[in-house]
C-alpha cells in the first residue's frame, strides 16, 4: 500500500498551488547595502515565480553593537526600511513579509523587533512584534536580547489570498503554545537569525515540528553566514510542508529558497489526519495526587 504522503499528493489537485520564497542573507551594519542585497534577492524570487516573499530577521541591519539598531529604528509608517518593503510589494505585485526591522519602543534605548506584512498594492496589512526574547550564556557565546529589545505581547495572524498566515520571529520557534494560539493557520512565517551553535542542533527539528503539529506550511528564512560583529548565523533557510517534508533549503550564504505550496494537498492531509480537531487538553483539568 502506498504511504499517505504519495497517495495524498496524487489525489491533490494543483490548480490552487502557488510559489513562495524564503530569502537568506548575511546582513551587515550598512542599511543601504543590505536593502540593495534584499532588492536583488527579491527580484530573483519574483523571476522564479514567487508570489509571497519572506525576508530574514533584522535583514536591514546586523551591526557590531545593539546601539546601531537603536540609531536607525523607525517610527510606524515612515522610514527607508518601510518604504522599501512597500515599494517591493507594489512594484512586483507580490506579498512581502519584511522579516524584521528595528522600530521605536517605549524605552528610548531599545527597539521593537518588528515583522511587517505588505500586500500586492504596497499597503501594510499586519505588524508583529517579537514576543520571546533570546537569552543564551553558553561557552563564549552571550546573547541578552532583553537588554536592547522591548518584547511584544500580541499574537498576530493575517488573512491573505494564500490562506491564514501566522507571524513569528526566530526564538518564538521554541514556544509551541504561541502557534496553538494562532488558531489553525495555513502558513507560518518565521524570519530568523539562529546562532550557528543552537541552529546546528535544533533549527531543522523545531521548524519541522511546528509544521507537523499544526499541519501547516512553514516558511523559514534565516541569516546565514559570518557577520562583522564576529557572530555566525546558522542559515539553512527552508520551506517545510504540513507533513514535515523539507521542500527546499539553502545551507549558507545569500540566496533564495523557492517552493510550491498546495492548499489542496494541505486540505487532504487535514481531512486524512484531523489532529487539529482532536485537541482536548484545553478541556481537561490538571490532576493531583
Amino acid at each position: 500500500m502506498a504511504d499517505i504522503d504519495s497517495t495524498q499528493r496524487r489525489i491533490a489537485a494543483q490548480v490552487n498551488a502557488f510559489k513562495v520564497a524564503a530569502v537568506q542573507m548575511a546582513s551587515g551594519p550598512n542599511v543601504t547595502g543590505n536593502l540593495n542585497e534584499a532588492r536583488r534577492l527579491i527580484e530573483k524570487a519574483v523571476a522564479d515565480g514567487a508570489r509571497l516573499v519572506v525576508l530574514p530577521e533584522f535583514f536591514t541591519i546586523m551591526g557590531v553593537s545593539d546601539a546601531e539598531r537603536v540609531a536607525v529604528r523607525e517610527q510606524p509608517g515612515k522610514g527607508v526600511m518601510q518604504e522599501f518593503l512597500a515599494e517591493m510589494a507594489r512594484k512586483h505585485k507580490i506579498w512581502v513579509v519584511g522579516g524584521s526591522i528595528p522600530m521605536v519602543a517605549d524605552a528610548p534605548d531599545k527597539v521593537r523587533n518588528t515583522c511587517l506584512v505588505f500586500d500586492e498594492h504596497g499597503a501594510q496589512v499586519a505588524r508583529y512584534d517579537k514576543i520571546h526574547l533570546f537569552n543564551l550564556d553558553l561557552g563564549n557565546e552571550h546573547y541578552h536580547e532583553a537588554s536592547s529589545i522591548e518584547a511584544g505581547n500580541q499574537v498576530v495572524v493575517v488573512d491573505s489570498p494564500f490562506g491564514r498566515i501566522g507571524l513569528a520571529i526566530c526564538y518564538d520557534l521554541r514556544f509551541p503554545e504561541l502557534f496553538r494560539a494562532m488558531k489553525d493557520v495555513d502558513i507560518i512565517v518565521l524570519p530568523s537569525a539562529f546562532t550557528a551553535t543552537t541552529g546546528k542542533m535544533h533549527w531543522e527539528v523545531l521548524v519541522r515540528a511546528r509544521a507537523i503539529e499544526n499541519l501547516a506550511y512553514v516558511i523559514a528564512p534565516a541569516q546565514g553566514g559570518y557577520h562583522v560583529n564576529g557572530k555566525e548565523t546558522h542559515g539553512h533557510s527552508m520551506v517545510v510542508d504540513p507533513w514535515g517534508r523539507v521542500l527546499d533549503e539553502l545551507p549558507r550564504g545569500s540566496g533564495v529558497v523557492i517552493a510550491e505550496l498546495n492548499p489542496s494537498y494541505q486540505r487532504s492531509l487535514r481531512a486524512s489526519l484531523p489532529a487539529l480537531e482532536h485537541r482536548t487538553l484545553r478541556q481537561c483539568k490538571l490532576g493531583s495526587e
